[in-house]
């Protein structure tokens, strides 16, 4: 494995000090002006990439690619005087025809959709988790930082006011040091039992690869859909979405598809970057299937700004011990900051600081992080000026690193001592073939 360059840490802190406050970097694009309608190829028409389509639909979209006829031709009737692919890799023949493009393929092919934008030095958007593994989340920073342009995951929920004011309260100290944070979904997709995937309303059962294939449905092109991925044959199992992430072959479970929006929240709050352990439990892990169920614990020593800290993931039945006593409301979802001042309960739209009668007189902190435009609008106003965005892919790279690396220790069933300078595990080996993957013949980043 060639060996990524070195991070320096001061440029590292100057844009996590320009993100907290909401800031822009680093877009050398040319920028335009900003009621100036962007021309937009979109990678990934329906599902998930129908919703980003619809979100961007006030450009001007000039190419519309999806391996899914049904998808492209649904598309193509809002859009009809866009330029029709199934293969991504024929968009960017004619990359003269756009400014930027939108990423929303499955999570096996977002590197290889989103690596031949930054080399043409085009904006990018990529739906989460950025990529498919360690490596490639590697390689996409580094690519965006090369290449200035403005970028963007799809972490929707990060334009949202509740997180804003809930990274104001933790950088202004209103709970003290925190000292550790606990990070929880109540989703059971993955790996469980018949009666489990019944409780959990599970889109799925399924415990091992089908043997059996069932017919190609005639709209989809199902090698184009494997792209890098092994060959397999086609089975029910894994398509339509989102039944394919589930499977280590195209996905890799709650960890990165949730992981992308709540571990954000103490990423954010808390200005991390790498974790030097992480320590899985559950399993032992299914060569095939992400569970449903596990639970890891990450350690991130003290490094400029970044505080030392311990961040617990949890999802399915596994809980936080403050959830499961009784100390703080028991929320389906959440993330829980334990400071030595006390305490702050968060989701997606509300937040408390706890013991609550502490905090009765407390009184916040002025606003330092500016309203969000709306995620999508944020993206597209950056492409045009290069003003903020707060998601974009130096900061998302991180965040997607380390939540594939729960995943590398639990698939390795082992604690892990993370070098990330030399994007190593310095304690074992057993992780070494979960950071990256060989491709199918005739995919390469």
């Amino acid at each position: 494995m060639p060996r990524p360059e070195r991070f320096p840490r001061r440029p590292f802190l100057q844009a996590t000090a320009a993100l907290s406050a909401g800031l822009f970097v680093g877009s050398t694009a040319s920028a335009s002006r900003s009621d100036e309608r962007l021309k937009l190829a979109v990678i990934g028409c329906g599902g998930r990439g129908g919703g980003n389509l619809r979100s961007v639909g006030s450009q001007e979209i000039v190419a519309l690619c999806d391996v899914n006829a049904d998808n492209l031709a649904r598309a193509a009737e809002t859009h009809p005087k866009a330029r029709t692919e199934k293969d991504f890799r024929r968009i960017f023949d004619r990359a003269n025809e756009f400014d930027a493009v939108v990423v929303s393929t499955c999570e096996h092919t977002h590197a290889f959709a989103t690596l031949p934008a930054l080399q043409l030095k085009k904006h990018v958007y990529c739906e989460k988790p950025l990529t498919h593994s360690v490596y490639e989340a590697r390689v996409i920073r580094e690519e965006a930082a090369k290449a200035g342009v403005a970028t963007q995951m799809g972490t929707q929920i990060h334009a949202g006011e509740n997180y804003r004011r809930v990274v104001e309260l933790i950088q202004t100290g209103a709970i003290g040091n925190v000292t550790e944070c606990h990070v929880w979904v109540g989703r059971a997709w993955g790996l469980q039992s018949a009666e489990e995937a019944k409780q959990n309303r599970d889109i799925v059962f399924v415990d091992q690869r089908p043997e059996q294939a069932d017919p190609i449905p005639k709209s989809l092109d199902w090698d184009l859909w494997l792209g890098p991925a092994p060959q397999r044959a086609f089975n029910n199992v894994y398509f339509p979405g989102p039944k394919w992430y589930r499977w280590w072959d195209f996905g890799n479970g709650t960890m990165s598809d949730l992981g992308s929006h709540w571990v954000d929240l103490p990423f954010w709050a808390l200005k991390l970057r790498a974790p030097s352990l992480i320590e899985p439990a559950g399993g032992p892990a299914h060569p095939e299937i992400a569970p449903a169920s596990m639970s890891v614990r990450y350690e991130y020593q003290k490094d400029g700004d970044q505080p030392r800290v311990d961040v617990h993931w949890y999802q399915g039945s596994h809980k936080p011990a403050p959830v499961l006593n009784g100390d703080v409301p028991a929320w389906n979802s959440g993330v829980l900051f334990v400071g030595d001042a006390g305490m702050l309960l968060s989701d997606y739209g509300k937040h408390l600081l706890l013991p609550e009668q502490q905090f009765k007189d407390f009184t916040r902190p002025e606003p330092f992080i500016p309203k969000s435009l709306g995620h999508h609008e944020e993206w597209l106003h950056a492409c045009r000026t290069g003003a903020p965005t707060t998601c974009n892919f130096e900061y998302a790279g991180w965040l997607t690193e380390a939540n594939h690396l729960g995943n590398v220790a639990y698939r390795a069933g082992e604690v892990l001592h993370w070098d990330a300078a030399e994007m190593r595990v310095t304690n074992t080996r057993a992780a070494d073939g979960f950071l990256r993957r060989d491709y199918r013949s005739g995919w390469s980043l």
